[in-house]
């Protein structure tokens, strides 16, 4: 944590699920955590569980400045308009990080707009739950998982390494570091694809007269299917040709398992589920 000693008061703008799972992860380490929240409830009821010190759901000045570091977990047009109306609050030489789950679309606009003694380091931490909201805030969900940070040449080894240290002491297991470009091809496959596959799978067929006869096959399939429809309609299209791109790929291997279903091609259905094994094994190390 010595790359912290500077950046004790931290503020988290938006406090849901992610928000409040870094408030609740960080308070309990001992900083001064402050929040902005749109509903009074939500910030009484951080308050009322310790998950932060204090906050606003008006934006001053006179509360923004007093921060060291700044946490964004806002939708990215959300993000990029509150960087464009009150940048000027914010503390000399604050270091901004956000949560936000595309990156080309978010990070050149704020980082060309931004203040030069404020530095703006992109994260995306790779962990979540099928509900939202501050109520349900667990920073056991960062766990053992992966945390990304999109750097451009704007940043500086040591905002980079700042933003590092924040992924281990709220506890992810792995940390890379790649391009916003690099973030949204693979984001487009390994999220937003599947996003796209579950919604698919529970709204193809009638599925509601058959929940007392599934497996946990389709129930794990599909867990991710109760989703935020504003949330993920926004980040779909501001990732479309990386999703579209991936979804044209799925769709041609679905169709090569189907027409060897079709034509009773044995072996090669064999070899893709052989194939598929093999991947897979890598994702349980």
């Amino acid at each position: 944590m010595t790359g912290f000693i500077n950046y004790r008061k931290v503020l988290i703008v938006g406090l849901g699920l992610m928000g409040g799972s870094y408030a609740e992860k960080l308070s309990s380490l001992g900083f001064e955590v402050g929040a902005l929240a749109r509903r009074p409830e939500t910030l009484d009821y951080a308050l009322r569980k310790g998950i932060i010190a204090h906050g606003r759901t008006d934006v001053t000045r006179e509360y923004v400045s007093q921060f060291d570091l700044v946490v964004f977990a806002l939708y990215p047009h959300t993000f990029v308009d509150w960087i464009g109306r009150y940048q000027d609050f914010l503390k000399e030489g604050a270091v901004l990080t956000d949560v936000t789950g595309v990156k080309r679309a978010v990070v050149p606009a704020v980082q060309g707009m931004l203040r030069p003694d404020l530095e703006f380091v992109p994260a995306h931490p790779m962990a979540g739950r099928e509900v939202y909201g501050v109520e349900n805030s667990d920073c056991r969900i960062f766990t053992d998982a992966n945390f990304i940070i999109t750097p451009t040449e704007r940043n500086t080894p040591e905002g980079i390494e700042l933003i590092r240290t924040l992924g281990c002491i709220l506890g992810f297991r792995h940390i890379a570091v790649i391009s916003p470009e690099e973030h949204d091809e693979m984001i487009g496959f390994l999220s937003q694809l599947t996003h796209c596959i579950a919604v698919t799978l529970m709204t193809c067929k009638d599925t509601e007269h058959l929940a007392e006869y599934t497996g946990d096959s389709f129930r794990d399939l599909t867990r991710i299917a109760r989703i935020n429809e504003d949330m993920w309609t926004e980040l779909f299209l501001e990732n479309r040709d990386e999703l579209l791109s991936q979804m044209d790929l799925f769709l041609e291997k679905f169709r090569t398992l189907r027409d060897d279903l079709a034509a009773g091609d044995t072996e090669a259905m064999k070899e893709m589920m052989r194939l598929s094994t093999r991947r897979r094994a890598a994702f349980e190390k």
